[in-house]
């Protein structure tokens, strides 16, 4: 299993109603790319950490892993908005380069703060629910909301398919391990061709064997799966309604004073 997708069956929040952690992940999702406040990224982004990691439980170093993935992403890439070429030195940063300068303004920097925040509170929106709402019970929201589905079809089998194709990978790899496949660094890389090769041919038996299990069972093209009923409970609906007017007060807030 997907180490996202266990900690996810294994979270606090696991049970509660899947209508109320998507509007609350989506609500905050909207008002951080909206509004791309600084201040309200952050009040967000310590938000969501909080649901995830107290409420939630899960484990702090390994959300911080995740978390560190998009950081450095952002972190290397921001280096092109914040530095430029320019003939006249700037006060945050000027390294001469011949008659040039490397520069970086004031503006720049909190541009780069501003995209860095805005994406990890997005990010952790993200997190939130991926971590604490199993994916069936996504594809559950979204034929309630009167999504395509189609996409939802693709969802679910794509989701399906990981699965198989990781039981398939590692099937392999240990077989490469017994044969001593990984002894050198010539063999290694041999060895993961030959595994990206065979995987590939083992993955199209699989799905054909697979779509004629499901023409076996009826298949008509739709994909019938049971659903677990949470009922949204009195407590749940009342802290949702006071997040989403705490949100609109904070980003109401936020865009009259300039911050």
């Amino acid at each position: 299993m997907i180490i996202i997708d266990k900690l996810c069956y294994y979270s606090k929040l696991r049970y509660h109603n899947p209508y109320i952690k998507t509007a609350w992940a989506i609500m905050a999702l909207i008002v951080t790319v909206s509004t791309r406040s600084v201040t309200l990224s952050v009040l967000i982004l310590a938000a969501m950490s909080y649901l995830t990691v107290i409420k939630g439980g899960t484990n702090l170093r390994r959300y911080c892993h995740f978390m560190a993935i998009p950081f450095a992403f952002l972190f290397l890439s921001s280096f092109a908005i914040a530095a430029n070429l320019s003939k006249t030195p700037l006060s945050v940063l000027s390294l001469p380069i011949g008659s040039w300068y490397l520069t970086a303004s004031f503006s720049g920097l909190y541009l780069v703060l501003q995209l860095i925040l805005t994406a990890l509170a997005s990010v952790s929106c993200l997190y939130f629910l991926t971590l604490s709402t199993p994916m069936p019970d996504i594809l559950m929201v979204l034929k309630k909301v009167r999504c395509p589905y189609l996409i939802i079809e693709m969802m679910m089998l794509i989701y399906r398919f990981i699965f198989v194709l990781l039981d398939i990978a590692y099937q392999l790899r240990i077989s490469q391990i017994c044969r001593l496949g990984n002894k050198d660094k010539k063999t290694s890389w041999k060895a993961l061709g030959e595994l990206m090769a065979i995987l590939l041919v083992r993955a199209m038996k699989r799905a054909n064997e697979m779509y004629d299990a499901m023409e076996s069972r009826c298949y008509n093209g739709v994909i019938s799966v049971l659903e677990e009923t949470n009922t949204a409970t009195k407590k749940e609906i009342t802290l949702l309604v006071i997040f989403s007017l705490c949100l609109i007060a904070a980003a109401l807030c936020c865009a009259y004073l300039g911050i």
